[in-house]
Order: structure tokens, then C-alpha cells, then sequence
């Protein structure tokens, strides 16, 4: 199964968007870029809306047929592991292994060394043009990075053989999911990691370490651009090694979570991956029911009513809805608007607090941040907001697509 060198796992927290998001899609194919559409939806937030894993097999079918699209689609069973995985084999093909608890677990000593010890023939420095120096693989530092990657490679491999039991070999692609975890992942870590995979006989697609720097929910990255892209390169250079030494699919590649709106980032990423020919997954998370609630704001009275009321629910429990996502949300109390003054807003004052625009004196990254968790809100209005978003459609359709398109594909993948 093949998922291409572009990838993009487009998150619909309530399955009304398909269409819209595959046009993106298709835009991009019209200028001559092949880019993969991944359907993404976890355990978490089938929980929240009252969903199910078939669902998103639904949309993504009728999404499909009804646009004609004619390349490889994924529907992906994300953020799985032993206790929720289950539910999702059968209507999955794209699985995300969500080993990052297994990270704060270590291995003991000896099974480190020998881990290191029997493997020492790969464990040679990896040059590359990707990167300035090599990455040496020093006995103490690799033995250490052994003791924290052997049990999720473990644990990944077992939830990797439970799934190839039920669907077969080669019937479903795998990511595998290290990025919500406290510490960054380093090359050498991950090149450790990779090998400890291939002794479990997994074979992934892409693979999401955790980068450096902060990816919070919605809003633009936070930390130094330059060092992000210089480790990015640095795992790729990994990735090409694992090939190499140990077989791993030679259409390996990394993926990014939490990509919504990291803006700084993608000239720089397309930059580098037009320049080496290197390949990307981007998990866009929830940017869609984003462009769904400024679309809402801009549909007319009963849009912007249900808009208002959203915010004020999500203000209310915001402590509730940050709860789950504490490790992606960084909101100022203080910075968000009261309720009551959002009732006073105009369509337009809403929509521009809320775009990621950070040029626009009004855009507020702490009510977007909240407004992102804020999914909770409106599955908890129920039928009410699901009636006032398909009365919406005119607008919220485009803003998906252009979302999608304009904001992310175009500068990561196009080269105008």
C-alpha cells in the first residue's frame, strides 16, 4: 500500500467536510503535485463527539466517490494503542502506534547492553548530505537511548502483529508515534529506535518523533525555526541510514504532528525537501472545525449566535476541555475575552480573534488555543450546531478547502 512521497492527514472532528478537504487535494493535483489524503480521527475524540471508527470510513468513501478521485486514500485509526485499538481494525488501513507512555519506562541495563551489543554492526556513523557532521553512536549515549526506546518498540510491535493478524500482510500502513512525549527525540535516539523496530518486525510508513521547539494546538510554531529544520534533517539522514542497514520501507519518511498553522515552518520545510527529494506526512489535527467556526461567524445571525455560544461554553469549562490536551495548550486566563463581550462582537471581530493571522492586531492565540479544544462545546450542542453547520455549508466549505490548500499544502509542497 502505498502512501507517497506527500501525505496529509486531514482531521473533521464532526465528518461534514470530506468533500471539502479532498478538493484541496485535487487542487494541488491540477498543479501537478500527488499528494495522499489521510482521514485521521483518535479514540479521544470518537469519545467526545459520540462517533465511531466506521464513520470516518463513510465520509471518507462518499468523499472519494463523489469528488472521482482517482490516487491512494488512508483512513487512519490515530493515536491507537492496546486498550483502544480493537475498535478500529476493521474499518482502518493507516494506523498511528502511539508508543510515547512507553518512553518514561525504561529498560534495564542489561537488556540495553545487549541490545547494543548486537547490534554494534549497524551502530556505525551515519554521514549524509542532509547533515553538517556525522551522528556517532558513542557506547554510553546509545546504551542510554536503548534503555528509553526498547519498550515502545516493543510495544509497538506487539500492537503491529495484532493488527497484521486480522488484516494481513501488507494490507495496511503503519505510522508510528512518539511526539506527545515530554523530551525531544534526537536522531541518534530515533536511528535506536528504528533498529529496535526492525528486531520487532515492524515496518512503518512514517514515523513522528517528537521535534524540539513547542507545537501547541492551532497557533504558529514556538522555537527557533533554523535548529527545527536543521533536526529535521537530522532525522531524515537516520531514516536513510535505516533503509540502508537494516531494510526498513524505502519510502520511509517523517511525519509532523500537531501540524495545524505552523506557518513559519513550511518555506522552510518545502525549501529542503524540494532541495534533498525528501518526503513528508503533515497531521493537520483540528484546523478544519476551526475554519468551520469562523465560517459559522460569517454565515449570518444563527451562525454567529451558535459561535458565541460555543466560546462561552468552552470559557466556562475551559479547565474541563484543557484537561486532555495540557501538554498542547498554552492559555493566559487573562488574555481571553469574557462572554459577555463576545456577544457584543460583529461577525468580523470574531472570525479576526480567531484566523491565525499574527499580523492582525486582533488575532488572539489564547481564545484560537481554547477555541481548538473548544470541539467540546459544540458536540455537546448536539443536533442544534450540527443543523446550524450544514446551514453553513456556502461558507464553511471554502474556507476548509482554501485552509488546506492556501495555508498549508501550497508552500510545503508547491513550488508556487
Amino acid at each position: 500500500m502505498n502512501l507517497g512521497r506527500f501525505s496529509f492527514g486531514a482531521g473533521d472532528r464532526f465528518g461534514i467536510e470530506g468533500r471539502a478537504q479532498i478538493e484541496a487535494f485535487l487542487l494541488a493535483k491540477r498543479k501537478g503535485v500527488a499528494i495522499t489524503p489521510v482521514w485521521n480521527k483518535s479514540h479521544r475524540e470518537h469519545s467526545i463527539i459520540g462517533t465511531r471508527p466506521e464513520d470516518v470510513r463513510t465520509e471518507a468513501d462518499q468523499a472519494v466517490r463523489e469528488a472521482a478521485w482517482d490516487g491512494p486514500w488512508f483512513v487512519d485509526a490515530d493515536h491507537v494503542s492496546a486498550s483502544n485499538v480493537e475498535a478500529f481494525i476493521s474499518s482502518s488501513d493507516f494506523f498511528t502506534l502511539d508508543v510515547a507512555r512507553s518512553l518514561a519506562v525504561p529498560a534495564e541495563i542489561g537488556e540495553a547492553e545487549d541490545f547494543f551489543r548486537r547490534n554494534r554492526v549497524y551502530l556505525k556513523p551515519i554521514e549524509s548530505d542532509l547533515i553538517n557532521e556525522p551522528i556517532y553512536f558513542p557506547s554510553d549515549i546509545t546504551i542510554s537511548a536503548a534503555r528509553r526506546m526498547l519498550p515502545a518498540a516493543r510495544e509497538a510491535g506487539a500492537l503491529y502483529r495484532r493488527i497484521e493478524s486480522v488484516k494481513g500482510k501488507g494490507r495496511f500502513v503503519v505510522e508510528v508515534s512518539m511526539d506527545e512525549t515530554e523530551l525531544p527525540v534526537a536522531p541518534l535516539d530515533l536511528f535506536v529506535f528504528l533498529c529496535a523496530l526492525s528486531e520487532e518486525g515492524v515496518r512503518p510508513c512514517t514515523i513522528a518523533p517528537r521535534f524540539s521547539g513547542k507545537f501547541l494546538k492551532g497557533v504558529d510554531y514556538i522555537g527557533n525555526a533554523d535548529e527545527f529544520v536543521r533536526e529535521f534533517l537530522g532525522h531524515a539522514a537516520v531514516i536513510g541510514a535505516a533503509v540502508v542497514r537494516f531494510g526498513m520501507p524505502s519510502d520511509l519518511k517523517l511525519s509532523i504532528h500537531s501540524g495545524s498553522d505552523k506557518v513559519s515552518l513550511y518555506p522552510l520545510l518545502g525549501d529542503v525537501m524540494r532541495r534533498f527529494g525528501l518526503g513528508l506526512h503533515l497531521k493537520t489535527s483540528g484546523t478544519t472545525w476551526l475554519e468551520e467556526l469562523a465560517g459559522l461567524a460569517q454565515a449570518g445571525t444563527e451562525g454567529l449566535t451558535m459561535a458565541r455560544r460555543i466560546y462561552r461554553r468552552a470559557f466556562e469549562k475551559r479547565a474541563q476541555y484543557c484537561r486532555p490536551y495540557a501538554a498542547v495548550v498554552e492559555i493566559s486566563d487573562e488574555a481571553l475575552p469574557s462572554p459577555d463581550e463576545v456577544d457584543r462582537w460583529t461577525d468580523e471581530k470574531f472570525v479576526a480573534a480567531l484566523e491565525n493571522t499574527p499580523s492582525n492586531p486582533l488575532f488572539n492565540p489564547h481564545l484560537r488555543q481554547l477555541l481548538h479544544v473548544g470541539y467540546q462545546a459544540a458536540a455537546e450542542f448536539g443536533h442544534e450546531f450540527i443543523a446550524a453547520l450544514k446551514n453553513a455549508a456556502r461558507v464553511t466549505g471554502p474556507r476548509v478547502t482554501d485552509n488546506i490548500f492556501k495555508r498549508h499544502m501550497k508552500f510545503l509542497f508547491l513550488r508556487d
